[in-house]
């Protein structure tokens, strides 16, 4: 049985790992909350990694607050890079590898083609700032670490653009979405589910592939073109007696909806890396949103 120390169970990726965890009999997950471990205490992030001494961690926790990390700098680096770098030395003394989670928004949005792992990386806030830190932190403190770089991750869990727009949906006539930032939305479920198939070969003595991958969808778009997406969707699942059903969604500018923290208007990233070196990929997105919504469907957070 492999054991699996898990932080930020509560989170969108770590419900999405406990939900996932049926389908890998062979991996015992072990939930660390804020309860449990705040990751503000960076000695017992350590102490918490030393005492269950587990076979291989995944950081699933993050301060993802984009537009409070502008005024909230020590806490944002606290948590990204201060108590990753802790989780990162310690695995290095099990000698445990170490699964770690970082954003889009190390780049700055003005590439031209789909970011690759070799870019240059520019983040506009600190919020990305401090992700990029994290990273560093990983990177300085042990060779076993793979890091996953996502985007515009969604799930049945917490909130998400998803929940967001299916309650808003029901709520209101008319939705305005900003149609002038693409990205690629991304299932948490989807990232779990990888990082479980993965684990295994991970921890085998000959595996060669740590190091940084991107790991989104491969479906490239803006949010208003997510919104129909949704829209449809649920319109699909939910039948023509959703209450949403006739909600019109109209494309803005991001200038309409000015932010604190600026975003990468341009944040597509390309998985190829990945998908050479594992062999798979994740599902695409009509799939991966359908899965998202029937499972709201079948439960209580259900929009």
């Amino acid at each position: 049985m492999i054991k699996a120390l898990v932080f930020g169970g509560n989170g969108q990726l770590g419900r999405s790992l406990m939900l996932c965890a049926r389908d890998f009999p062979d991996i015992e997950l072990t939930f660390l909350d804020r309860r449990k471990c705040d990751l503000s205490d960076l000695g017992a992030i350590g102490r918490a990694i030393l005492d269950c001494r587990p076979d291989i961690v995944i950081n699933a926790a993050a301060y993802t607050a984009v537009d409070q990390a502008e005024s909230d700098i020590e806490q944002a680096f606290l948590i990204n890079r201060d108590a990753v770098r802790a989780m990162a030395q310690a695995c290095e003394e099990l000698n445990a590898p170490l699964i770690h989670f970082s954003t889009d928004y190390i780049f700055d949005g003005t590439s031209q083609h789909p970011y690759r792992e070799n870019d240059p990386v520019a983040p506009l806030g600190v919020y990305g700032t401090s992700k990029l830190a994290g990273e560093d932190a990983v990177r300085a403190a042990t060779a076993r670490h793979l890091i996953f770089r996502t985007s515009w991750v969604y799930s049945p869990f917490g909130k998400n653009f998803v929940k967001t727009m299916l309650s808003l949906m029901v709520q209101r006539d008319v939705l305005t979405i900003v149609n002038d930032q693409t990205g690629c939305p991304t299932s948490s479920v989807d990232l779990a589910g990888a990082v479980l198939r993965l684990v295994p070969s991970v921890l085998e003595k000959t595996f060669a592939g740590f190091g940084t991958y991107h790991l989104v969808s491969g479906s490239p778009m803006t949010w208003f073109d997510f919104a129909i997406h949704i829209h449809r969707a649920a319109v699909e699942r939910f039948g023509a007696d959703w209450a949403g059903n006739e909600c019109e969604i109209r494309p803005v500018s991001s200038d309409a909806f000015p932010t604190v923290a600026k975003r990468p208007g341009y944040s597509v990233m390309s998985s190829q890396k990945f998908t050479d070196t594992f062999g798979f990929g994740l599902p695409d997105l009509a799939e991966s949103l359908g899965a998202c919504l029937d499972q709201l469907g079948e439960g209580e957070n259900n929009a």
